[in-house]
């Protein structure tokens, strides 16, 4: 029997490494001298980059309704944190570093979270939508992702009115795992997001308009069983799109997709035996 990592003792050994964790990330922070994304502004930049809103309150499998209203509860409050942000030349995007501690006290409640790639409950719970709207903006873009973590190679639900590629989410914990994104052009990027009775909405916008205009798409998507285990599988790739001829410049493969499914498949989807 494999021995127990100390996180896994107890609750309290696992708030114990949480706190370490971000007590690390903090000092890391620190040391490094990383410029930060602080300033906000009111007027929108004149470009709008890439603009999406996602479905708020979705049915994912048994997930109690609850959480789904917690988590309309909860974007409300952290996208009040973050809209108008302005991400200079030479200035990294943090989440976290944005939005904070999602706590009892500044009014979170608990939403749906993922841990070790099973679906729990936590306060703050629905952070990941954020983070996952933020991030399919920042593909359509030429800033930099310097930090982006996934939900551990599992799919949790079954597709709901999806809109983009499978793999191209974010997992995200504070602070320790965080999503950031540096801009390494001369344009200067802002994030505008809010929510409605139905949606998170966001707008990446900017200065000048881009050189490139960017398509992400999957390929080769289909579902196998390997002994027993049900995955599903696919690629994601980005093009690079020359604005003035429509020209493809580039084609990079940014996800391969091998990932565990954990909920019944309905019975008119093909499945590959390997």
């Amino acid at each position: 029997m494999a021995r127990k990592l100390f996180c896994e003792i107890s609750p309290l050994t696992y708030k114990i490494s949480t706190e370490k964790e971000i007590l690390k990330r903090k000092l890391r922070d620190s040391l490094r001298g990383t410029k930060f994304a602080k300033r906000r502004e009111g007027e929108a930049l004149p470009v709008v980059v890439y603009r999406h809103k996602s479905l708020i309150r979705r049915r994912l499998g048994n997930v109690n309704m609850l959480l789904q209203e917690n988590k309309a509860n909860n974007l409300a409050l952290a996208v009040k944190k973050i809209d108008g942000v302005v991400i200079e030349p030479g200035e990294t995007f943090s989440v976290w570093k944005m939005i904070g501690r999602t706590t009892e006290r500044k009014g979170y409640k608990e939403g749906l979270t993922i841990t070790h790639g099973v679906p729990t409950q936590g306060i703050g719970g629905g952070m990941c939508q954020l983070s996952n709207l933020i991030h399919w903006m920042v593909l359509h873009s030429e800033l930099t992702i310097v930090e982006h973590h996934h939900h551990d190679a599992v799919d949790l639900f079954p597709d709901f009115g999806r809109q983009i590629p499978f793999g191209t989410g974010t997992s995200i914990s504070y602070n320790y795992i965080d999503y950031r994104v540096k801009n390494e052009t001369k344009n200067r990027y802002q994030l505008r997001v809010w929510v409605d009775e139905e949606y998170l909405n966001g707008e990446l916008r900017a200065v000048e308009q881009q050189e490139h205009n960017f398509h992400i798409h999957a390929e080769n998507e289909f579902f196998s069983r390997e002994e027993g285990v049900i995955y599903r599988n696919g690629e994601v790739y980005r093009d690079t799109i020359d604005r003035t001829t429509g020209n493809c410049l580039e084609r990079k493969l940014i996800r391969t997709n091998h990932a565990r499914v954990l909920y019944d498949v309905p019975p008119e989807v093909e499945i590959k035996e390997r």
